[in-house]
């Protein structure tokens, strides 16, 4: 029980404590305030001029004159085929990648090949033949390919040999 009067005896006390510093003479100071500001009054409209936007549709139209294939790689480097020779043979008018071998037959002395060109038409060619667009001639014909010698330009100027082989496809087309 004594410490419950011990308690509230400082309760009290603590309730008296703040009021005793108090002073009632002096005035409460008062806070500075802010002065009323004015409304600006509401901008005043200018007239209103209406302005026209014109729409223009800007046209693309691409040309390619002098420039490269964008869907061709950039590492390879294209090899121009030359023209055509006029009052060449029909079998000297095309590539030789563009030839393909259908037969191959025997004679008693010299074999025969039988190609035919991008155009549908066949033709029969023997050993030393001109070929190609690039004056190949056929070195020799095998039982079951032909070889064709071609003399190209490099990358330096040298001519140097390049052989190609037209092979027999065994069964049918």
């Amino acid at each position: 029980m004594m410490i419950r009067t011990i308690y509230s005896v400082l309760f009290i006390l603590l309730l008296l404590f703040p009021a005793a510093g108090c002073k009632k003479d002096q005035p409460p100071q008062k806070r500075p305030q802010a002065q009323k500001v004015r409304p600006a009054p509401p901008p005043q409209p200018e007239p209103v001029q209406e302005e026209v936007k014109k729409v223009v549709r800007e046209e693309y139209e691409y040309n390619p004159r002098g420039r490269r294939d964008p869907f061709l790689s950039l590492l390879a480097t294209a090899e121009a085929k030359p023209a055509r020779k006029k009052g060449a043979s029909p079998v000297e008018s095309y590539d030789i990648n563009e030839l393909r071998l259908l037969a191959i037959a025997w004679d008693k002395d010299r074999p025969y090949a039988l190609i035919r060109l991008p155009d549908n038409k066949t033709y029969t060619i023997v050993e030393g033949t001109a070929v190609g667009l690039r004056g190949g001639k056929v070195a020799r014909i095998t039982p079951d390919a032909v070889l064709i010698r071609e003399y190209i330009e490099d990358y330096r100027g040298d001519i140097k040999p390049r052989d190609t082989i037209l092979k027999l496809h065994k069964g049918g087309e």
